[in-house]
């Protein structure tokens, strides 16, 4: 795929507000609670973010896959950040066992499963492209996302109408998702989040960012998640290549080194800064939704 530097198209910013890894002990302003979570999205749509990316906790503030805290903050973004596209992400996160930097384990696939029938319906789901060893301080489990797998929950999401985020975490990942295609499973436009710096996945460079674009399908809309310090200048040269970037204190939790963000809402306020300077203007969600052929 080759970017065009012709046609600078709107960007679209996702916030990813929470994550479901680290938590206050990272950055004392981490939304965790579905009302801090939804305000945060609120403060983000008002800053430009049209895409919130959602991960929810339970309240001790723990990584939680119960139906009704995700039926919560999706009813609240629903009703206070008109249009804002809601997408859930289907790795939920890491339980730690006994504790933080304890053994952690993902969560079940029937879990994951689970999130096709959530209340009220997001407008995408998230779709990890490959199996891989997630690490994450100091434990490691393994990350399962067959092929077989994805398919299964691809078709459902097909059946419910739901719109795929397709998240790669290396180039083998980008063709897992094109033999999937070629097989007739994903049948609609193609939304890839190119995720860099995730200790296991592919680390984060330039070079190894064109190399995952060189791999993308024509007529393909993207976006950078990139992890940690890497983050702004790479969503930089993103922007400056006519992609879309992610923000937000699941991927980064300093503003600048050694300085901790104050809000999601400051990540995206600095993103727009960014684009408007490139000469690129934030697409609204409506916006995001035509890019994105989500009819």
């Amino acid at each position: 795929m080759k970017p065009n530097l012709t046609d600078l198209k709107k960007v679209i910013i996702t916030v990813a507000t929470t994550g479901g890894l680290h938590g206050r002990e990272s950055n004392p302003a981490l939304p965790e609670q579905p009302q801090d979570i939804v305000q945060a999205m609120h403060d983000s749509f008002n800053a430009g973010a049209s895409i919130a990316h959602l991960h929810v906790r339970d309240k001790n503030g723990l990584t939680s896959a119960d139906p009704a805290i995700y039926g919560e903050v999706l009813s609240g973004i629903n009703s206070r950040c008109k249009g804002m596209i809601t997408q859930v992400g289907n790795g939920i996160g890491v339980r730690y066992i006994n504790g933080l930097h304890r053994p952690a384990e993902g969560f079940t696939q029937d879990q994951r499963m689970a999130l096709l029938d959530l209340v009220p319906r997001p407008d995408m789901l998230t779709v990890n492209a490959g199996t891989f060893h997630f690490q994450h301080k100091n434990t490691e489990f393994l990350f399962d996302n067959s092929k077989w797998w994805n398919t299964i929950f691809i078709k459902g999401c097909n059946e419910r109408k739901i719109h795929n985020e397709l998240e790669v975490y290396d180039i083998s990942h980008i063709t897992n998702m094109l033999k999937l295609r070629d097989l007739g499973v994903i049948t609609g436009p193609m939304h890839f989040s190119l995720v860099m710096g995730i200790d296991g996945g592919i680390p984060a460079s330039p070079q190894n960012l064109m190399a995952m674009i060189d791999n993308l399908p024509d007529g393909a809309t993207w976006q950078v998640v990139c992890i940690g310090k890497y983050q702004v200048p790479l969503s930089t040269m993103v922007l400056a290549m006519g992609g879309n970037i992610r923000v937000g204190f699941e991927d980064n939790v300093y503003y600048s080194p050694g300085t901790l963000a104050v809000s999601n809402a400051q990540m995206v306020e600095r993103a727009v800064r960014i684009a408007r300077e490139l000469g690129r203007e934030i697409a609204t969600p409506q916006e995001a939704r035509e890019m994105m052929e989500m009819y």
